[in-house]
């Protein structure tokens, strides 16, 4: 058995994790995949060579890259039987909160909130891949994964054309209060789906939890939100809100592709 590291650049939560465990999921000389998400490291425990287990990380384009490749004593792999349980409780609470997220946006008329929805959308996209492919083939996977991922890049580019059409017409001001108060609590939700996905880490792993709470890009982007609805109330102007609209739903489409990676 060889263990191998590798240095992740890029895998910044859980659902980094999920897209490389589904990339790998061909390869059947591994035996074990153990990820460091706040040290940015996987280690993959295999037989044979290291060159097709490589070959697909660098293609996931999230600045992979090996370290060290060893022989290793260890046989013994212990699954977590709870995974499935806390994957399907992460995935509830994203998809309430882009339901959530898309009614009060478009209620408020902020985009920032909208656009924020659809990334929550696409964290419930990967983890409900990785759910409902259970048991299935890798060619279900992969189709699951394309419509997931061309349904992604058709909302955020649906999101891009109703940002210019408020950029050049006359759009009255998104509700700054709605846009703080709901994004508080996408940010309270995106730390307990944190919290629940560090149930299924060994105990020594503990301390996981905070780091992944900082380092999360949905937790920077929620943030990103209520700034911009503090700068809305501010400055009297719709802008800051179109601004964190755009990035966020750059983010959305730039998931989108990583999805499609995958599925080919």
């Amino acid at each position: 058995m060889n263990k191998t590291i590798f240095e992740i650049t890029q895998m910044d939560c859980p659902s980094e994790e999920n897209l490389i465990r589904m990339k790998l999921d061909e390869i059947s000389s591994i035996a074990n995949l153990d990820f460091d998400i706040p040290g940015r490291k996987l280690t993959v425990f295999h037989s044979g060579e290291i060159d097709q287990i490589e070959k697909s990380i660098l293609d996931l384009n999230l600045g992979g890259k090996k370290i060290s490749t060893n022989q290793t004593d260890q046989t013994d792999f212990k699954e977590n039987t709870n995974q499935k349980k806390l994957l399907w409780s992460v995935l509830a609470i994203n998809f309430a909160f882009f339901i959530i997220e898309m009614t009060t946006g478009l209620i408020s008329k902020s985009m920032g909130l909208v656009a924020d929805s659809l990334d929550m959308l696409a964290d419930s996209f990967v983890y409900g891949i990785s759910l409902f492919a259970v048991g299935g083939t890798l060619i279900k996977k992969k189709r699951i994964a394309k419509l997931a991922g061309y349904f992604q890049i058709t909302l955020a580019v649906i999101g891009f054309i109703e940002i210019l059409r408020r950029f050049f017409g006359d759009e009255r001001l998104p509700d700054f209060s709605t846009m703080i108060i709901v994004s508080i609590f996408a940010l309270i939700a995106n730390g307990i789906c944190l919290y629940i996905l560090q149930k299924s880490k060994s105990r020594e792993e503990a301390h996981m939890k905070a780091s992944l709470i900082f380092t999360s890009n949905d937790v920077v982007i929620n943030l990103g939100v209520i700034v911009a609805g503090i700068m809305v109330n501010w400055l009297n102007s719709n802008k800051p809100d179109m601004i964190i609209g755009t990035i966020v739903f750059a983010l959305v489409i730039q998931g989108a592709f990583r999805i499609l990676k995958i599925s080919k």
